[in-house]
């Protein structure tokens, strides 16, 4: 093995006795270097993206939701299931809440401001014992989630701050809230129609536009009047002490408590973003793969030239009694170096514009237009490994025709090839 790694590294280099790479060479293992260094920089950005995005979603959504399977979207006797819901293993928090959709505007003396679609929301006030199973309370920029409006009563809202922008609504000022409950007047035999006036006492900022545009949070007595819910709620909110096994302590749950309710960890309530950047991470890397393929077309020409090149030097090692098994190693060997050359190259150049960009956090962007300041990355030791050991195999199948071609040629031809 040591005669044919010697005989490929010489192959490798200039000739008249230059220690350095041939120019064909060094273009081989550019190319695979540039596209090992792209997939691990666009890898990286695309698991920042994604951490950011996911980190971002779990602001105010919980671990794990569990609701009932009511046409009515309403849980009825929720107290027992919480309590049956704490003791089990892994779960450290719940919490009530109570979802629902209105109108609402900006109240201003006799004159009422422009109408906004939100998501209203009712949860217990800050300070509430076990409450704080998201952790949207922490992201507010103006007041808190204790819901004390001037008047010493819980009819304070706190609002993103998007939809405070749209609503033109500011803490202090008052909103008139509309909506359609689930009671029917006895007279029309039509749902009610919830009419509310509260208070803005906080505004609240998470970077996804879902949240800071769309919804109210209240608290949850006052949200149960709002929507004639009485003591009902719309489902529990689970905080676990792994998210990674959310999943696995929800089935437990289920089969615990033995009640007409789902279950929904947090990869499942956003099932389709997550599954959409999954996607866009898989297309992406292998676009950029490709790169590495055309990469080895690269690695499959300069080999090709090294044998025409060296077809006497070829007759000669065979009529020196180098057997063919020989001959194909020494190029096998050769597209091995250059992928070896190439990924090691483009492992560190790649992983060098990631530390470049995370140190420096750059390339940087408009937080008003994307919500983050710069892009944000994250280099996973997996993927790096994934990348390393494509691209060598890669560069390895790349050489197995030429290598091929050269075992097959005759020492009687071979010498006399002009």
């Amino acid at each position: 093995m040591g005669l044919e790694l010697s005989i490929a590294w010489r192959y490798l280099r200039s000739r008249r006795g230059s220690k350095l790479l041939s120019l064909i060479s060094v273009i081989a293992i550019g190319g695979v270097l540039v596209g090992v260094a792209a997939l691990i920089v666009i890898m990286g950005v695309m698991n920042g993206l994604q951490g950011d995005l996911q980190d971002k979603i779990l602001i105010g959504s919980p671990d794990i939701r569990v609701m009932s399977y009511d046409d009515g979207m309403r849980m009825k006797d929720w107290r027992p299931i919480l309590e049956k819901a704490k003791t089990i293993r892994g779960i450290t928090k719940g919490a009530p809440f109570l979802q629902t959709q209105g109108g609402a505007m900006r109240v201003h003396g006799s004159s009422t401001g422009v109408k906004k679609g939100v998501a209203i929301v009712g949860m217990l006030p800050e300070g509430t014992p076990g409450a704080d199973v998201t952790t949207i309370r922490k992201h507010a920029t103006f007041g808190d989630f204790k819901f004390q409006s001037p008047d010493s009563t819980n009819h304070g809202v706190v609002l993103g701050n998007i939809l405070a922008s749209n609503l033109n609504a500011f803490p202090g000022d008052t909103l008139q809230l509309l909506g359609q409950t689930d009671e029917l007047d006895p007279i029309t035999a039509e749902f009610k129609i919830s009419n509310m006036t509260v208070i803005v006492t906080g505004i609240f900022e998470t970077g996804l536009y879902e949240y800071d545009a769309t919804y109210m949070y209240m608290d949850l007595a006052l949200a149960q009047q709002f929507a004639g819910f009485r003591n009902d709620i719309t489902g529990l909110e689970l905080a676990v002490n792994d998210r990674w096994k959310s999943r696995e302590i929800s089935d437990m749950l289920d089969s615990t408590l033995k009640e007409p309710v789902r279950m929904m960890d947090w990869q499942e309530q956003n099932r389709p973003l997550f599954q959409a950047l999954k996607l866009e991470k898989l297309g992406m890397a292998v676009i950029l793969l490709l790169i590495v393929i055309i990469a080895a077309f690269n690695i499959v020409s300069t080999l090709t030239m090294v044998v025409s090149d060296k077809t006497r030097e070829i007759g000669i090692l065979r009529a020196m009694g180098l057997p063919a098994k020989s001959i194909r190693k020494v190029f096998v060997f050769q597209g091995m170096i250059i992928g070896a050359i190439g990924t090691i190259g483009g492992l560190i150049l790649g992983l060098l514009v990631v530390v470049v960009m995370v140190q420096l956090k750059w390339p940087k962007l408009d937080a008003q237009i994307y919500f983050i300041d710069h892009v944000p990355v994250i280099v996973l030791p997996l993927h790096v490994i994934l990348v390393a050991l494509a691209s060598m195999a890669i560069a390895t199948v790349a050489t197995l025709y030429p290598a091929g071609q050269a075992a097959k040629l005759y020492p009687v031809d071979a010498i006399r090839h002009e």
